[in-house]
């Protein structure tokens, strides 16, 4: 099932996540620092929703009180909630 969320407070304008199954298939954010959302894409991929609300939930960019990593926990939570 494709889900689509619109992060808040960073680069990203827009998070595309493949879920089936309580699992992440695939993740695309468009913007964003490009290299590091591929790399995170990589990461979770094949992750439960579960671990990586837990692995990615609070994590800081800078000064700012959220950063990618925690909108896509963010994400995951509200996707979670919404079923």
């Amino acid at each position: 099932m494709e889900y689509i969320y619109r992060p808040e407070g960073v680069c990203s304008t827009e998070m595309i996540f493949d879920i089936e199954d309580n699992e992440i298939k695939s993740f695309k954010a468009i913007n964003g620092c490009n290299g590091n959302l591929k790399g995170i894409s990589s990461l979770i991929t094949g992750m439960s929703i579960d671990d990586v609300i837990a692995k990615l939930n609070g994590i800081k960019c800078g000064f700012r009180d959220t950063s990618c990593p925690d909108q896509i926990a963010k994400a995951l939570e509200q996707y979670k909630s919404s079923k």
